[in-house]
Protein backbone atom coordinates (compact mmCIF):
# COMPACT_ATOMS: atom_id res chain seq x y z
CA UNK A 1 0.00 0.00 0.00
CA UNK A 2 1.40 3.40 -0.89
CA UNK A 3 0.50 7.00 -0.23
CA UNK A 4 0.54 10.14 -2.35
CA UNK A 5 3.78 11.15 -0.62
CA UNK A 6 5.46 8.01 -1.97
CA UNK A 7 4.69 8.70 -5.61
CA UNK A 8 7.82 10.78 -6.26
CA UNK A 9 9.92 7.67 -5.63
CA UNK A 10 11.10 5.61 -8.64
CA UNK A 11 8.87 2.61 -9.28
CA UNK A 12 6.03 3.76 -7.03
CA UNK A 13 3.00 2.64 -9.05
CA UNK A 14 -0.31 2.12 -7.28
CA UNK A 15 -3.93 3.19 -7.25
CA UNK A 16 -4.35 6.61 -5.64
CA UNK A 17 -8.03 6.87 -4.96
CA UNK A 18 -8.23 3.66 -2.95
CA UNK A 19 -5.64 4.68 -0.39
CA UNK A 20 -5.57 8.43 0.16
CA UNK A 21 -8.21 8.77 2.86
CA UNK A 22 -8.68 10.33 6.28
CA UNK A 23 -11.08 9.41 9.05
CA UNK A 24 -13.95 11.69 10.03
CA UNK A 25 -14.90 12.39 13.62
CA UNK A 26 -17.54 9.62 13.50
CA UNK A 27 -14.98 7.05 12.33
CA UNK A 28 -16.06 6.86 8.69
CA UNK A 29 -13.72 7.25 5.73
CA UNK A 30 -13.64 10.70 4.17
CA UNK A 31 -12.29 9.82 0.73
CA UNK A 32 -9.20 11.05 -1.13
CA UNK A 33 -7.25 13.97 0.34
CA UNK A 34 -4.72 16.57 -0.73
CA UNK A 35 -3.79 16.60 -4.37
CA UNK A 36 -5.70 13.34 -4.86
CA UNK A 37 -9.00 15.06 -4.08
CA UNK A 38 -11.30 15.80 -7.01
CA UNK A 39 -8.95 14.81 -9.80
CA UNK A 40 -9.38 16.35 -13.23
CA UNK A 41 -10.89 13.78 -15.60
CA UNK A 42 -8.40 12.48 -18.15
CA UNK A 43 -9.54 8.87 -18.06
CA UNK A 44 -6.53 7.79 -15.97
CA UNK A 45 -6.49 8.73 -12.28
CA UNK A 46 -2.78 8.06 -11.80
CA UNK A 47 -1.95 10.22 -14.81
CA UNK A 48 -4.22 12.99 -13.46
CA UNK A 49 -2.33 13.12 -10.18
CA UNK A 50 1.04 12.84 -11.94
CA UNK A 51 0.14 15.84 -14.12
CA UNK A 52 -1.23 17.80 -11.16
CA UNK A 53 1.94 17.25 -9.14
CA UNK A 54 4.05 18.26 -12.12
CA UNK A 55 2.22 21.56 -12.52
CA UNK A 56 2.34 22.21 -8.78
CA UNK A 57 6.10 21.74 -8.82
CA UNK A 58 6.24 24.36 -11.55
CA UNK A 59 5.24 26.80 -8.81
CA UNK A 60 8.29 25.84 -6.74
CA UNK A 61 6.71 23.61 -4.10
CA UNK A 62 8.80 20.81 -2.63
CA UNK A 63 7.60 17.21 -2.89
CA UNK A 64 7.41 17.05 0.89
CA UNK A 65 5.07 20.04 1.07
CA UNK A 66 2.89 18.66 -1.71
CA UNK A 67 2.24 15.60 0.45
CA UNK A 68 0.60 17.70 3.20
CA UNK A 69 -3.11 18.47 3.64
CA UNK A 70 -4.17 21.32 1.36
CA UNK A 71 -5.88 24.31 2.94
CA UNK A 72 -7.70 26.61 0.56
CA UNK A 73 -7.76 30.29 1.51
CA UNK A 74 -10.43 32.40 -0.17
CA UNK A 75 -9.16 35.87 -1.01
CA UNK A 76 -11.94 38.40 -1.58
CA UNK A 77 -9.66 41.40 -1.80
CA UNK A 78 -10.41 43.95 -4.52
CA UNK A 79 -9.58 47.53 -5.40
CA UNK A 80 -13.37 48.02 -5.29
CA UNK A 81 -13.60 46.85 -1.69
CA UNK A 82 -12.17 49.21 0.91
CA UNK A 83 -13.24 46.87 3.74
CA UNK A 84 -10.75 44.26 2.52
CA UNK A 85 -7.69 46.38 1.78
CA UNK A 86 -5.70 44.69 4.58
CA UNK A 87 -6.24 41.19 3.20
CA UNK A 88 -2.73 40.63 1.81
CA UNK A 89 -1.34 40.86 5.34
CA UNK A 90 -4.23 38.88 6.84
CA UNK A 91 -3.89 36.08 4.31
CA UNK A 92 -0.14 35.91 4.98
CA UNK A 93 -1.03 35.32 8.64
CA UNK A 94 -3.36 32.45 7.65
CA UNK A 95 -0.59 30.92 5.56
CA UNK A 96 1.79 31.09 8.54
CA UNK A 97 -0.68 29.18 10.65
CA UNK A 98 -1.19 26.53 7.97
CA UNK A 99 2.54 25.99 7.49
CA UNK A 100 3.24 25.83 11.22
CA UNK A 101 0.58 23.11 11.56
CA UNK A 102 2.00 21.07 8.68
CA UNK A 103 -0.38 21.99 5.85
CA UNK A 104 -0.03 23.45 2.37
CA UNK A 105 -1.80 26.86 2.07
CA UNK A 106 -3.31 27.62 -1.33
CA UNK A 107 -4.93 31.05 -1.71
CA UNK A 108 -7.41 31.59 -4.50
CA UNK A 109 -9.80 34.39 -5.47
CA UNK A 110 -13.55 34.58 -5.69
CA UNK A 111 -15.58 37.61 -6.62
CA UNK A 112 -15.59 40.45 -4.10
CA UNK A 113 -18.63 42.45 -3.06
CA UNK A 114 -17.74 45.99 -2.01
CA UNK A 115 -20.98 47.26 -0.51
CA UNK A 116 -21.01 50.77 -1.99
CA UNK A 117 -19.55 49.84 -5.38
CA UNK A 118 -22.08 47.36 -6.86
CA UNK A 119 -24.93 48.47 -9.10
CA UNK A 120 -27.82 48.21 -8.53
CA UNK A 121 -27.05 46.68 -5.11
CA UNK A 122 -24.67 44.12 -3.65
CA UNK A 123 -27.50 41.81 -2.52
CA UNK A 124 -28.18 40.99 -6.15
CA UNK A 125 -24.69 39.46 -6.38
CA UNK A 126 -24.66 37.66 -3.02
CA UNK A 127 -26.05 34.50 -4.59
CA UNK A 128 -23.50 34.70 -7.40
CA UNK A 129 -20.71 34.92 -4.84
CA UNK A 130 -22.16 31.96 -2.95
CA UNK A 131 -22.13 29.92 -6.16
CA UNK A 132 -18.54 31.00 -6.85
CA UNK A 133 -17.54 29.99 -3.31
CA UNK A 134 -19.32 26.63 -3.41
CA UNK A 135 -18.10 25.63 -6.85
CA UNK A 136 -14.47 26.63 -6.36
CA UNK A 137 -14.29 24.85 -3.01
CA UNK A 138 -15.71 21.73 -4.62
CA UNK A 139 -13.76 21.93 -7.88
CA UNK A 140 -10.27 22.49 -6.45
CA UNK A 141 -8.37 20.02 -4.28
CA UNK A 142 -8.59 21.23 -0.70
CA UNK A 143 -9.14 19.36 2.55
CA UNK A 144 -10.39 22.42 4.41
CA UNK A 145 -10.91 26.09 3.59
CA UNK A 146 -10.46 29.40 5.39
CA UNK A 147 -12.97 31.90 4.02
CA UNK A 148 -11.64 35.43 4.43
CA UNK A 149 -14.33 38.08 4.13
CA UNK A 150 -16.17 40.83 5.91
CA UNK A 151 -18.03 43.34 3.76
CA UNK A 152 -21.83 43.11 4.14
CA UNK A 153 -22.88 40.42 1.65
CA UNK A 154 -19.53 38.62 1.64
CA UNK A 155 -19.90 36.66 4.88
CA UNK A 156 -23.42 35.41 4.13
CA UNK A 157 -22.34 34.45 0.61
CA UNK A 158 -19.37 32.51 1.96
CA UNK A 159 -21.43 30.79 4.66
CA UNK A 160 -24.09 29.88 2.09
CA UNK A 161 -21.43 28.42 -0.20
CA UNK A 162 -19.77 26.55 2.66
CA UNK A 163 -23.09 25.13 3.83
CA UNK A 164 -23.73 23.77 0.33
CA UNK A 165 -20.20 22.50 -0.41
CA UNK A 166 -19.94 20.96 3.10
CA UNK A 167 -16.14 20.90 3.09
CA UNK A 168 -14.58 21.71 6.52
CA UNK A 169 -14.54 25.51 6.63
CA UNK A 170 -13.59 28.36 8.95
CA UNK A 171 -14.89 31.91 8.54
CA UNK A 172 -12.18 34.52 9.12
CA UNK A 173 -13.70 37.99 9.45
CA UNK A 174 -12.19 41.21 8.13
CA UNK A 175 -12.92 43.00 11.40
CA UNK A 176 -14.46 46.45 11.90
CA UNK A 177 -12.86 49.84 11.27
CA UNK A 178 -11.65 51.98 14.10
CA UNK A 179 -13.72 55.14 14.67
CA UNK A 180 -12.24 58.53 13.79
CA UNK A 181 -13.17 62.00 15.02
CA UNK A 182 -14.78 65.19 13.80
CA UNK A 183 -14.26 68.37 15.83
CA UNK A 184 -14.03 66.51 19.12
CA UNK A 185 -16.80 63.98 18.36
CA UNK A 186 -16.21 60.27 17.67
CA UNK A 187 -17.14 59.43 14.13
CA UNK A 188 -17.57 56.09 12.38
CA UNK A 189 -19.09 54.61 9.27
CA UNK A 190 -21.84 54.46 8.73
CA UNK A 191 -24.53 55.41 11.25
CA UNK A 192 -22.78 58.75 11.71
CA UNK A 193 -22.69 59.28 7.96
CA UNK A 194 -26.49 59.05 7.87
CA UNK A 195 -26.88 61.33 10.88
CA UNK A 196 -24.71 64.05 9.39
CA UNK A 197 -26.25 63.65 5.94
CA UNK A 198 -29.66 64.21 7.53
CA UNK A 199 -28.31 67.36 9.16
CA UNK A 200 -26.88 68.48 5.83
CA UNK A 201 -30.27 67.99 4.15
CA UNK A 202 -31.85 69.95 6.98
CA UNK A 203 -29.42 72.84 6.43
CA UNK A 204 -27.71 72.36 9.79
CA UNK A 205 -24.34 71.25 8.35
CA UNK A 206 -22.60 73.28 5.67
CA UNK A 207 -21.17 72.00 2.40
CA UNK A 208 -17.65 72.59 3.71
CA UNK A 209 -18.40 70.61 6.87
CA UNK A 210 -19.95 67.67 5.00
CA UNK A 211 -16.77 67.37 2.93
CA UNK A 212 -14.70 67.35 6.11
CA UNK A 213 -16.97 64.68 7.59
CA UNK A 214 -16.75 62.66 4.37
CA UNK A 215 -12.97 62.53 4.73
CA UNK A 216 -13.17 61.30 8.33
CA UNK A 217 -15.94 58.70 8.25
CA UNK A 218 -13.84 55.74 7.12
CA UNK A 219 -10.14 56.10 7.86
CA UNK A 220 -8.91 52.51 8.37
CA UNK A 221 -9.32 49.14 6.73
CA UNK A 222 -12.26 47.06 7.86
CA UNK A 223 -16.03 46.96 7.86
CA UNK A 224 -18.37 49.63 9.26
CA UNK A 225 -17.50 50.57 12.82
CA UNK A 226 -21.05 50.12 14.15
CA UNK A 227 -23.46 47.18 14.46
CA UNK A 228 -24.37 47.35 10.78
CA UNK A 229 -24.86 44.34 8.53
CA UNK A 230 -21.16 43.42 8.35
CA UNK A 231 -20.68 43.43 12.12
CA UNK A 232 -24.01 41.67 12.61
CA UNK A 233 -23.01 38.88 10.23
CA UNK A 234 -19.62 38.58 11.93
CA UNK A 235 -21.45 38.18 15.24
CA UNK A 236 -23.78 35.60 13.70
CA UNK A 237 -20.81 33.65 12.30
CA UNK A 238 -19.40 33.37 15.82
CA UNK A 239 -22.81 32.52 17.30
CA UNK A 240 -23.26 29.75 14.72
CA UNK A 241 -19.84 28.38 15.60
CA UNK A 242 -18.36 28.95 12.12
CA UNK A 243 -15.47 31.19 13.20
CA UNK A 244 -13.00 30.78 16.04
CA UNK A 245 -14.22 31.95 19.46
CA UNK A 246 -13.57 35.60 20.24
CA UNK A 247 -12.72 36.65 16.69
CA UNK A 248 -15.88 38.43 15.47
CA UNK A 249 -15.27 41.88 16.94
CA UNK A 250 -11.47 42.26 16.70
CA UNK A 251 -10.75 45.51 14.81
CA UNK A 252 -9.29 45.07 11.34
CA UNK A 253 -6.09 46.94 12.21
CA UNK A 254 -5.50 45.24 15.59
CA UNK A 255 -2.61 42.79 15.92
CA UNK A 256 -5.11 40.30 17.34
CA UNK A 257 -6.76 40.19 13.91
CA UNK A 258 -3.53 38.80 12.44
CA UNK A 259 -3.23 36.35 15.31
CA UNK A 260 -6.81 35.27 14.56
CA UNK A 261 -5.72 34.64 10.98
CA UNK A 262 -2.79 32.52 12.09
CA UNK A 263 -4.97 30.56 14.52
CA UNK A 264 -7.58 29.99 11.80
CA UNK A 265 -4.88 28.57 9.52
CA UNK A 266 -3.67 26.20 12.24
CA UNK A 267 -7.18 25.07 13.05
CA UNK A 268 -7.96 24.46 9.37
CA UNK A 269 -5.14 21.90 9.22
CA UNK A 270 -6.63 20.12 12.22
CA UNK A 271 -10.01 20.11 10.48
CA UNK A 272 -8.39 18.62 7.39
CA UNK A 273 -7.10 15.71 9.48
CA UNK A 274 -10.21 15.34 11.66
CA UNK A 275 -13.09 16.85 9.67
CA UNK A 276 -15.99 18.70 11.21
CA UNK A 277 -18.27 19.85 8.43
CA UNK A 278 -20.60 22.87 8.18
CA UNK A 279 -23.54 20.46 8.22
CA UNK A 280 -22.48 19.44 11.75
CA UNK A 281 -22.27 23.08 12.87
CA UNK A 282 -25.16 24.81 11.07
CA UNK A 283 -28.13 23.05 12.66
CA UNK A 284 -31.61 24.04 13.81
CA UNK A 285 -30.30 24.63 17.32
CA UNK A 286 -27.26 26.69 16.29
CA UNK A 287 -29.46 28.77 13.97
CA UNK A 288 -31.72 29.46 16.95
CA UNK A 289 -28.64 30.56 18.92
CA UNK A 290 -27.73 32.90 16.08
CA UNK A 291 -31.22 34.39 16.09
CA UNK A 292 -30.92 35.01 19.84
CA UNK A 293 -27.63 36.84 19.32
CA UNK A 294 -29.07 38.84 16.41
CA UNK A 295 -31.89 40.04 18.66
CA UNK A 296 -29.66 40.73 21.68
CA UNK A 297 -27.17 42.87 19.76
CA UNK A 298 -29.82 44.99 18.02
CA UNK A 299 -28.49 43.66 14.74
CA UNK A 300 -29.25 44.53 11.14
CA UNK A 301 -32.58 43.77 9.47
CA UNK A 302 -30.54 42.39 6.57
CA UNK A 303 -29.31 39.61 8.82
CA UNK A 304 -32.71 37.90 8.93
CA UNK A 305 -32.59 37.60 5.13
CA UNK A 306 -29.01 36.30 5.20
CA UNK A 307 -29.48 33.87 8.09
CA UNK A 308 -32.64 32.55 6.43
CA UNK A 309 -30.64 31.91 3.26
CA UNK A 310 -27.74 30.25 5.13
CA UNK A 311 -30.12 28.01 7.09
CA UNK A 312 -32.08 27.29 3.94
CA UNK A 313 -28.99 25.75 2.33
CA UNK A 314 -29.17 23.11 5.09
CA UNK A 315 -32.95 22.68 4.72
CA UNK A 316 -33.63 24.63 7.92
CA UNK A 317 -36.66 26.92 7.87
CA UNK A 318 -36.75 30.28 9.67
CA UNK A 319 -40.10 32.02 10.03
CA UNK A 320 -41.02 35.48 11.27
CA UNK A 321 -43.32 33.79 13.79
CA UNK A 322 -40.23 32.06 15.20
CA UNK A 323 -38.40 35.40 15.23
CA UNK A 324 -41.22 36.99 17.21
CA UNK A 325 -41.29 34.15 19.73
CA UNK A 326 -37.57 34.54 20.36
CA UNK A 327 -37.74 38.34 20.28
CA UNK A 328 -40.27 38.38 23.10
CA UNK A 329 -37.81 36.58 25.38
CA UNK A 330 -34.47 37.99 24.19
CA UNK A 331 -33.69 41.54 25.36
CA UNK A 332 -31.22 43.92 23.72
CA UNK A 333 -28.13 43.88 25.94
CA UNK A 334 -25.52 45.55 23.73
CA UNK A 335 -25.17 49.34 23.63
CA UNK A 336 -23.82 49.98 20.12
CA UNK A 337 -24.80 52.30 17.30
CA UNK A 338 -27.29 52.52 15.66
CA UNK A 339 -29.25 51.20 18.66
CA UNK A 340 -26.97 52.72 21.31
CA UNK A 341 -23.87 54.91 21.56
CA UNK A 342 -20.73 52.80 21.15
CA UNK A 343 -18.66 51.20 18.37
CA UNK A 344 -17.48 47.68 17.52
CA UNK A 345 -13.98 48.39 18.82
CA UNK A 346 -15.61 49.14 22.18
CA UNK A 347 -17.41 45.79 22.08
CA UNK A 348 -14.11 44.01 21.43
CA UNK A 349 -12.53 45.72 24.43
CA UNK A 350 -15.61 44.92 26.52
CA UNK A 351 -15.34 41.17 25.96
CA UNK A 352 -16.64 40.69 22.43
CA UNK A 353 -19.40 38.32 21.36
CA UNK A 354 -18.20 35.92 24.05
CA UNK A 355 -19.51 38.36 26.66
CA UNK A 356 -22.86 38.45 24.87
CA UNK A 357 -23.01 34.66 24.70
CA UNK A 358 -22.25 34.36 28.40
CA UNK A 359 -25.17 36.64 29.26
CA UNK A 360 -27.47 34.70 26.93
CA UNK A 361 -26.27 31.32 28.24
CA UNK A 362 -29.58 30.42 29.95
CA UNK A 363 -31.36 30.90 26.59
CA UNK A 364 -28.88 29.08 24.35
CA UNK A 365 -28.50 25.52 23.05
CA UNK A 366 -25.13 24.74 24.62
CA UNK A 367 -24.63 21.34 22.99
CA UNK A 368 -24.03 22.89 19.54
CA UNK A 369 -20.68 21.98 17.97
CA UNK A 370 -18.31 24.75 16.86
CA UNK A 371 -15.52 24.91 14.31
CA UNK A 372 -13.07 24.94 17.23
CA UNK A 373 -13.94 21.31 17.91
CA UNK A 374 -15.79 21.99 21.14
CA UNK A 375 -19.40 22.64 22.02
CA UNK A 376 -20.70 26.10 22.80
CA UNK A 377 -21.16 25.04 26.41
CA UNK A 378 -17.55 23.89 26.66
CA UNK A 379 -16.40 27.19 25.21
CA UNK A 380 -18.43 29.28 27.62
CA UNK A 381 -17.32 27.27 30.63
CA UNK A 382 -13.77 28.50 30.01
CA UNK A 383 -14.53 32.13 29.17
CA UNK A 384 -12.96 34.86 31.30
CA UNK A 385 -15.92 36.32 33.19
CA UNK A 386 -14.96 40.04 33.05
CA UNK A 387 -17.18 42.27 30.96
CA UNK A 388 -17.56 46.03 30.57
CA UNK A 389 -21.12 46.65 31.74
CA UNK A 390 -21.32 49.99 29.94
CA UNK A 391 -21.25 48.02 26.67
CA UNK A 392 -22.73 44.59 27.44
CA UNK A 393 -25.40 44.72 30.10
CA UNK A 394 -26.57 41.87 32.34
CA UNK A 395 -29.47 39.81 31.02
CA UNK A 396 -31.53 41.00 33.99
CA UNK A 397 -30.72 44.68 33.33
CA UNK A 398 -31.05 45.00 29.56
CA UNK A 399 -30.72 48.03 27.35
CA UNK A 400 -34.17 47.23 25.93
CA UNK A 401 -36.53 44.61 27.32
CA UNK A 402 -37.39 43.01 23.96
CA UNK A 403 -35.34 41.88 20.97
CA UNK A 404 -34.20 44.36 18.35
CA UNK A 405 -36.29 42.98 15.47
CA UNK A 406 -39.98 42.16 15.15
CA UNK A 407 -41.97 40.51 12.38
CA UNK A 408 -45.22 42.14 11.27
CA UNK A 409 -48.20 40.64 9.45
CA UNK A 410 -51.57 41.94 8.28
CA UNK A 411 -53.45 42.87 5.15
CA UNK A 412 -50.55 44.96 3.82
CA UNK A 413 -47.98 42.20 4.49
CA UNK A 414 -49.71 38.80 4.47
CA UNK A 415 -46.34 37.09 3.99
CA UNK A 416 -44.66 39.23 6.63
CA UNK A 417 -42.51 42.33 7.06
CA UNK A 418 -39.74 43.38 9.44
CA UNK A 419 -39.19 46.35 11.76
CA UNK A 420 -36.02 47.16 13.68
CA UNK A 421 -37.73 48.44 16.78
CA UNK A 422 -34.47 48.87 18.68
CA UNK A 423 -33.54 51.71 16.28
CA UNK A 424 -37.02 53.20 15.94
CA UNK A 425 -39.14 55.75 17.79
CA UNK A 426 -41.60 53.95 20.13
CA UNK A 427 -43.93 56.93 19.88
CA UNK A 428 -44.70 55.81 16.32
CA UNK A 429 -45.33 52.13 17.09
CA UNK A 430 -49.12 52.41 17.50
CA UNK A 431 -50.26 54.76 14.79
CA UNK A 432 -52.60 55.26 11.86
CA UNK A 433 -51.58 57.50 8.99
CA UNK A 434 -52.27 58.66 5.46
CA UNK A 435 -50.26 57.04 2.66
CA UNK A 436 -47.93 59.17 0.57
CA UNK A 437 -46.93 56.83 -2.24
CA UNK A 438 -43.79 56.67 -4.38
CA UNK A 439 -44.16 54.12 -7.17
CA UNK A 440 -40.45 53.47 -7.75
CA UNK A 441 -36.93 54.52 -6.83
CA UNK A 442 -37.00 56.99 -9.71
CA UNK A 443 -40.26 58.49 -8.51
CA UNK A 444 -38.81 58.86 -5.00
CA UNK A 445 -35.70 60.60 -6.30
CA UNK A 446 -37.75 62.96 -8.47
CA UNK A 447 -40.28 64.09 -5.84
CA UNK A 448 -38.94 63.60 -2.31
CA UNK A 449 -37.61 67.15 -2.04
CA UNK A 450 -40.25 68.87 -4.14
CA UNK A 451 -41.54 71.97 -2.29
CA UNK A 452 -45.12 71.08 -3.24
CA UNK A 453 -44.95 67.47 -2.03
CA UNK A 454 -48.16 66.85 -0.06
CA UNK A 455 -46.69 65.32 3.10
CA UNK A 456 -46.86 65.90 6.86
CA UNK A 457 -44.95 64.30 9.77
CA UNK A 458 -48.00 62.15 10.58
CA UNK A 459 -48.15 60.58 7.12
CA UNK A 460 -46.80 57.14 6.19
CA UNK A 461 -44.35 57.32 3.30
CA UNK A 462 -44.75 54.27 1.05
CA UNK A 463 -42.37 53.08 -1.66
CA UNK A 464 -43.36 50.40 -4.16
CA UNK A 465 -41.42 48.25 -6.63
CA UNK A 466 -38.11 47.90 -4.80
CA UNK A 467 -38.29 44.20 -3.85
CA UNK A 468 -36.32 41.17 -5.06
CA UNK A 469 -38.08 40.88 -8.44
CA UNK A 470 -38.43 44.59 -9.12
CA UNK A 471 -35.37 44.70 -11.35
CA UNK A 472 -33.52 46.83 -8.79
CA UNK A 473 -32.24 43.89 -6.71
CA UNK A 474 -34.00 44.90 -3.45
CA UNK A 475 -31.69 47.83 -2.63
CA UNK A 476 -31.07 49.48 0.74
CA UNK A 477 -33.49 52.22 -0.25
CA UNK A 478 -36.05 51.48 2.46
CA UNK A 479 -34.43 54.23 4.51
CA UNK A 480 -36.51 56.81 2.68
CA UNK A 481 -35.05 60.23 3.45
CA UNK A 482 -37.18 62.65 5.41
CA UNK A 483 -38.50 65.17 2.82
CA UNK A 484 -36.25 68.19 2.98
CA UNK A 485 -39.06 70.58 3.88
CA UNK A 486 -39.88 68.40 6.92
CA UNK A 487 -36.22 67.91 7.81
CA UNK A 488 -35.71 71.65 7.83
CA UNK A 489 -38.67 71.92 10.17
CA UNK A 490 -36.97 69.57 12.62
CA UNK A 491 -38.66 66.24 11.78
CA UNK A 492 -36.20 63.39 12.51
CA UNK A 493 -38.39 60.30 12.10
CA UNK A 494 -41.66 59.26 10.52
CA UNK A 495 -43.18 55.95 9.47
CA UNK A 496 -41.80 54.61 6.20
CA UNK A 497 -42.78 51.34 4.47
CA UNK A 498 -41.51 49.42 1.46
CA UNK A 499 -40.53 46.06 0.01
CA UNK A 500 -36.90 47.23 -0.02
CA UNK A 501 -34.15 46.78 2.58
CA UNK A 502 -32.22 49.30 4.65
CA UNK A 503 -28.63 49.40 5.77
CA UNK A 504 -27.88 47.86 9.13
CA UNK A 505 -26.32 51.19 10.05
CA UNK A 506 -29.62 53.04 9.52
CA UNK A 507 -32.26 53.95 12.08
CA UNK A 508 -35.89 55.06 12.11
CA UNK A 509 -39.42 53.65 12.21
CA UNK A 510 -39.18 51.76 8.96
CA UNK A 511 -41.21 48.72 7.89
CA UNK A 512 -39.21 46.66 5.40
CA UNK A 513 -39.23 43.46 3.31
CA UNK A 514 -43.02 43.65 2.83
CA UNK A 515 -44.04 40.31 1.32
CA UNK A 516 -45.38 39.58 -1.25
CA UNK A 517 -43.57 42.44 -2.95
CA UNK A 518 -45.12 45.02 -5.26
CA UNK A 519 -43.63 43.57 -8.44
CA UNK A 520 -45.32 40.24 -7.64
CA UNK A 521 -48.71 41.91 -7.22
CA UNK A 522 -48.69 41.99 -3.43
CA UNK A 523 -51.02 44.32 -1.49
CA UNK A 524 -48.27 46.96 -1.32
CA UNK A 525 -48.75 47.48 -5.06
CA UNK A 526 -52.40 48.39 -4.46
CA UNK A 527 -51.73 51.30 -2.07
CA UNK A 528 -52.76 54.72 -3.38
CA UNK A 529 -52.13 58.26 -2.12
CA UNK A 530 -54.56 59.07 0.68
CA UNK A 531 -55.22 55.48 1.79
CA UNK A 532 -55.19 54.91 5.53
CA UNK A 533 -52.71 52.44 7.02
CA UNK A 534 -52.54 51.20 10.61
CA UNK A 535 -49.31 50.11 12.27
CA UNK A 536 -49.40 48.21 15.56
CA UNK A 537 -46.09 46.86 16.77
CA UNK A 538 -47.84 45.58 19.89
CA UNK A 539 -50.19 43.43 17.80
CA UNK A 540 -47.50 42.65 15.19
CA UNK A 541 -49.67 44.06 12.42
CA UNK A 542 -49.58 46.45 9.49
CA UNK A 543 -52.92 46.84 7.75
CA UNK A 544 -54.19 48.65 4.66
CA UNK A 545 -57.56 50.15 5.64
CA UNK A 546 -59.26 49.85 2.25
CA UNK A 547 -62.44 47.82 1.78
CA UNK A 548 -62.26 44.47 0.02
CA UNK A 549 -64.30 45.53 -2.99
CA UNK A 550 -62.00 48.45 -3.75
CA UNK A 551 -58.92 46.27 -3.30
CA UNK A 552 -60.40 43.67 -5.66
CA UNK A 553 -61.01 46.38 -8.26
CA UNK A 554 -57.42 47.61 -7.97
CA UNK A 555 -56.10 44.06 -8.15
CA UNK A 556 -58.02 43.45 -11.37
CA UNK A 557 -56.66 46.66 -12.89
CA UNK A 558 -53.09 46.07 -11.72
CA UNK A 559 -50.40 45.34 -14.28
CA UNK A 560 -46.88 44.26 -13.46
CA UNK A 561 -44.33 47.01 -14.07
CA UNK A 562 -42.50 46.77 -17.36
CA UNK A 563 -39.57 44.40 -17.05
CA UNK A 564 -36.17 46.03 -17.02
CA UNK A 565 -33.82 44.72 -19.71
CA UNK A 566 -31.90 41.72 -18.40
CA UNK A 567 -29.42 39.18 -19.69
CA UNK A 568 -26.86 36.81 -18.23
CA UNK A 569 -26.77 36.75 -14.45
CA UNK A 570 -29.44 39.45 -14.13
CA UNK A 571 -31.85 37.24 -16.05
CA UNK A 572 -30.94 34.21 -13.93
CA UNK A 573 -31.58 36.33 -10.83
CA UNK A 574 -34.99 37.51 -12.04
CA UNK A 575 -36.05 34.00 -12.98
CA UNK A 576 -35.05 32.27 -9.75
CA UNK A 577 -34.82 34.69 -6.80
CA UNK A 578 -37.20 33.98 -3.93
CA UNK A 579 -38.98 36.44 -1.66
CA UNK A 580 -37.40 37.98 1.44
CA UNK A 581 -39.08 35.44 3.72
CA UNK A 582 -37.04 32.74 1.94
CA UNK A 583 -33.82 34.72 2.21
CA UNK A 584 -33.81 35.98 -1.42
CA UNK A 585 -31.89 32.83 -2.33
CA UNK A 586 -32.29 31.07 -5.66
CA UNK A 587 -34.96 28.38 -5.71
CA UNK A 588 -32.54 25.78 -7.11
CA UNK A 589 -29.93 26.30 -4.34
CA UNK A 590 -32.11 25.59 -1.32
CA UNK A 591 -31.36 22.50 0.75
Amino acid sequence: MCKVSDLHMPGAMCSILANEEVMTTDGTKDGPVGLARGLTHYGDADFSLYLRRSFMQAMGYSRELLAQPIIGIIDTGSDFNNCHRHFPELIDAVKRGVLVAGGLPMAFPTISLGEVFQHPTSLMFRNLMSIDTEEMVRAQPMDAVVMVGGCDKTVPAQLMGAASADVPAIQLLAGPMMPSSFRGERLGACTDCRRFWGQFRAGKVSGEQIHEIEANLATTAGTCAVMGTASTMASIAEALGMCLPGTAAIPAVHADRLRAGEASGRRAVELARHPIRPSQIITEKSVENALRVLLAIGGSTNAIIHLTAIAGRRGIKITLQQLNRLSDTTPVIVDLKPTGLHYMSDLHAAGGIGAVLRELKPLLNLECMTVAGETLGERLSREIPWVDRSIVRPLAEPYQSEGGLVGLFGSLAPGGAILKRSAADPALFEKEGRAVVFTSLEDLAARIDAPDLDVTPDDFMIMQNAGPKSGTGMPEAGYLPIPSKLARAGVKDMVRMSDARMSGTAYGTIVLHITPESAAGGPLAMVRDGDRIRLSVKNRRVDLLVDDAELARRQTAWRAPAARPARGYAQLYMDHVLQATDGCDFDFLRG
